[in-house]
């Protein structure tokens, strides 16, 4: 039996949407990226401000995480397909991976502050794919992605400072 495939009703053209869905599949593979090296940063904090940074990075985790949804399901509203896999995530990641044995507090902070803002600019470059398909919806949400991702970068930079 052959699967029917996925027809999700829009108005907006499938060349277009499938520009769109490719940006947002990147950014999606950017942000489980960025949620998993976050927590492990969070997991192998210490020092002295071990306390302050490890609920820091949760707090931020769990926002990259929620985000992920909204990300995929938009790709689904648009009439496309998301990532599948770890190893889809890996073939569409931007933000590099950390596998070192230890990471001192403040490069953790810098380098989480600094995948934040190339997250940005992968969204800002989604935003003008999404404006260019006229996809008001995904501009918008875009927004408020966008806005998180900021505001963790400036925590991050801030927090970074008595590191």
């Amino acid at each position: 039996m052959v699967a029917k495939a996925l027809n999700t009703p829009t108005d907006l053209q499938s060349n277009a949407t499938k520009t769109v869905a490719e940006a947002l599949n990147g950014v999606l593979a950017d942000s489980f990226a960025l949620f998993f090296k976050t927590k492990n940063f969070h997991w192998h904090m210490s020092g002295p401000h071990f306390r302050d940074y490890h609920l820091l990075l949760d707090e931020q985790a769990a926002q990259i995480f929620a985000g992920t949804d909204d990300i995929a399901e938009r790709v689904r509203k648009t009439g496309n397909t998301t990532l599948r896999s770890i190893g889809d995530i890996a073939r569409h990641q931007t933000i590099t991976d950390n596998d070192a044995e230890f990471v001192a507090p403040a490069a953790m902070l810098k380098e989480l502050r600094d995948d934040n803002l190339k997250l940005v600019e992968a969204l800002r470059e989604a935003k003008d794919i999404a404006d260019e398909a006229k996809d008001n919806a995904t501009s918008a949400m875009i927004d408020n992605w966008t806005e998180d991702a900021e505001r963790r970068a400036w925590f991050l930079f801030e927090t970074g400072k008595t590191a």
